[in-house]
């Protein structure tokens, strides 16, 4: 019996041993969960701050983005008053022109001439030239290049050349 009862107590101090190495395992994972959770509440807590943040930010976005939003709807409104203003001027100021008579175009200045076959004046733009042929005053349109010999009149070209006609 006493040997059964060493048996039992030496099994019974291997299971406690068992036991406290289980425990200690537990307890270690315990530990690591207790660490990860930890771990978790701050990273929560930094989200929900980051949260927080960003959500004031957009608040105040909108808040500004609203602002500039009502300057510019003033800002056309305000000019649409001021077309309204010079719509209204320019139509006064044109019923005050109605009654006028258009203005004499001005007098051509000397000696400048019109050209012998359409008539046309001759200006800062329109060139005149003489025909090398009878001496005529033409425009460009009126005459044609010949060359060496210059420009003549578009008359005095058929003339020497009928089959151009």
């Amino acid at each position: 019996l006493p040997q059964h009862l060493a048996s039992l107590a030496t099994a019974a101090q291997e299971e406690a041993q068992q036991s406290r190495q289980q425990l200690q395992v537990q307890r270690q994972e315990v530990a690591r969960l207790q660490e990860q959770l930890s771990r978790a509440r701050q990273d929560g807590e930094r989200w929900a701050s980051a949260l927080q943040r960003a959500q004031r930010e957009a608040m105040e976005r909108d808040a500004t983005r609203g602002a500039e939003q009502a300057r510019q709807q003033e800002l056309i409104r305000d000019m649409k008053g001021r077309l309204l203003e010079l719509l209204r001027e320019k139509d006064a100021l044109w019923q005050k022109t109605e009654g006028i008579d258009t203005p004499m175009p001005s007098p051509a200045p000397r000696d400048v001439g019109l050209c012998s076959r359409c008539r046309k004046d001759f200006r800062l733009l329109s060139r005149r030239y003489n025909c090398r042929l009878c001496q005529g005053k033409v425009c460009h349109a009126c005459s044609v290049d010949v060359g060496k010999q210059g420009r003549c009149c578009l008359l005095c070209y058929q003339q020497r050349h009928p089959q151009a006609t």
